[in-house]
């Protein structure tokens, strides 16, 4: 793997930004446009196995993380994986990595599905060179160890359905997957339903069972053949290890999952949500998906208080699931959550116990090199940004400093729905949010629909249809130079732009696997 990211060639994409055209030694594919690029090959597969080289009586058990990391071959340079669904709660990885110092592998790729601060403990195997560079979201130290380029090979950083996309593609091969399970059996069947860690669903982690060339699954709840419902299927997997503790659920509700109590954030939500009525989209049949920040969660209170009054169902709802989403479900003010992952306990209850409350994967519903996706199917979706811009792009990696500390997880594969509804504040701490320029482009104009803050409502141009739908409504709509005006006077200008290097230090994917933007160092 190539550490050279200081030394990138840049041309500039269909978006205006300058991006590597290789990255980690690899050719990179500039952003062309939302839908102008257009996948060719056929999708990659696993080595052919045979069942003669694994135990006649299923037992696949290994007496620690370290023997399964030896027993399939683990070595310098291989890329590891391992998945999200605890959040900051995540036990397996740091165990993971610490296994590889003992076996004095170097050099590997790590891509999880996302990082979160739980894994600060991995910048030593940065510094050790046990780990070569991270391709996955990251959030906070990790990110702000990438940011001061300290990390030898370049971020990458995608989606969820660009994560799936990319391993299905072949461009991100795994050599080893690591799967962190609340269940298993000793065949390696698993699932995120039950045990002292029970998380939910395990749908970040179905591409790297399907594709990796080994699998390995750690579980702290063995149970005997059969596990069942399976959500990973033991015919993939090649070792299972029995540990103590792979996960503390309780740290799944973190802070990007609690309803927020500032008037501004609940001013914007009730906001969004009368929006949806004004617009015609609340309606029977409809279907929503919000995010998990505190704003687009009271969005779903204030929506739910709606659709009671006026004795609307919604076929079905998108999650991340809440305990919010969960309550409309047990409600009857919904058909089905189409659920891609569990952001509280709640949600994890349900999954477990109702039908109705269906586990997902990224392949059905963000990946954007399949015959389809249902996110497209969704007609609105509620979701936050760190910035968002007059044209209507918008940032969700970084803030105005340049230092990039959050991921993209689903976001940008949720832009494809409907109606795409940013709830931002105007202004953060004094620094603007609606700015001149995002700093970093990870969603583009034409995908992003309305803007809603506490000082107004601006719609993007190209809606004309949503315009007519909510005149006369009463509804503060405004153009959004108005009130980008706005907050430049109240807080005394713009913020001077990121102080930044040439290296570049993290590439961002856009869903199709192009490159729509990059990070540079931080000064």
């Amino acid at each position: 793997m190539s550490g050279r990211g200081s030394a990138q060639r840049l041309e500039r994409n269909a978006a205006g930004r300058q991006v590597p055209v290789r990255v980690n030694g690899e050719p990179a594919i500039p952003f062309a446009g939302v839908g102008k690029h257009k996948p060719s090959g056929r999708r990659a597969a696993p080595p052919l196995a045979t069942a003669a080289d694994h135990p006649a009586d299923g037992n696949k058990l290994v007496p620690t993380l370290k023997a399964a990391l030896k027993k399939v071959g683990l070595k310098n340079g291989m890329t590891v994986t391992t998945h999200h669904h605890f959040r900051n709660g995540d036990l397996v990885a740091n165990r993971l990595f610490d296994a590889a110092a003992e076996l004095g592998v170097k050099n590997l790729r790590w891509a999880p599905s996302a990082s979160f601060p739980c894994h600060a403990p991995i910048i030593r195997h940065l510094d050790a060179g046990v780990v070569h560079h991270i391709e996955g979201s990251m959030n906070g130290p990790l990110g702000d160890y990438t940011s001061e380029g300290k990390m030898r090979g370049m971020a990458v950083l995608r989606s969820h359905g660009g994560r799936y996309q990319a391993i299905q593609d072949g461009e991100l091969h795994v050599d080893v997957a690591v799967i962190a399970a609340p269940t298993a059996d000793p065949f390696g069947n698993a699932n995120g339903l039950h045990g002292p860690s029970a998380c939910g669903g395990l749908g970040f982690a179905v591409a790297d069972a399907e594709y990796a060339d080994r699998v390995v699954v750690v579980t702290d709840n063995l149970v005997p053949f059969p596990c069942v419902p399976w959500q990973i299927n033991g015919n993939r997997v090649d070792a299972v290890v029995e540990m103590e503790k792979i996960g503390d659920p309780s740290q799944i509700v973190s802070g990007t999952t609690q309803i927020t109590r500032s008037p501004d954030r609940l001013l914007i939500a009730e906001l969004t949500a009368k929006f949806i009525a004004a617009s015609g989209i609340l309606k029977n049949g409809f279907s929503f998906q919000a995010g998990a920040g505190g704003t687009a969660l009271a969005f779903a209170i204030y929506l739910k208080e709606m659709m009671k009054e006026r004795g609307i169902r919604a076929r079905f709802i998108r999650g991340g699931s809440t305990k919010y989403l969960v309550e409309m479900l047990e409600e009857g003010l919904t058909d089905y959550i189409l659920d891609g992952q569990t952001f509280d306990l709640a949600g994890v209850r349900s999954m477990g116990e109702n039908p109705r409350h269906v586990n997902t994967t990224p392949f059905t519903s963000y990946n954007y090199h399949g015959k389809g996706m249902f996110a497209t199917m969704v007609d609105a979706v509620v979701l936050g940004a760190t910035e968002v811009d007059v044209a209507f792009n918008a940032n969700v990696v970084t803030h105005s400093d340049g230092r990039l500390l959050h991921g993209i997880g689903g976001w940008q594969n949720c832009l494809f729905s409907g109606c795409t509804i940013l709830a931002v504040p105007s202004f953060r701490d004094r620094i603007p949010v609606v700015v001149d320029e995002v700093t970093t482009l990870c969603g583009p104009s034409e995908l992003i629909d309305v803007i809603v803050t506490e000082r107004g409502i601006a719609i993007n141009p190209r809606r004309k249809d949503l315009r007519r739908a909510v005149r006369g409504s009463g509804l503060p709509v405004r153009p959004i130079e108005e009130i980008r005006e706005e907050v430049d006077r109240l807080v005394g200008g713009s913020p001077a732009k990121a102080r930044t290097g040439r290296k570049v230090v993290a590439a961002i994917k856009w869903v199709d696997g192009t490159v729509i933007d990059c990070v540079r160092q931080v000064l």
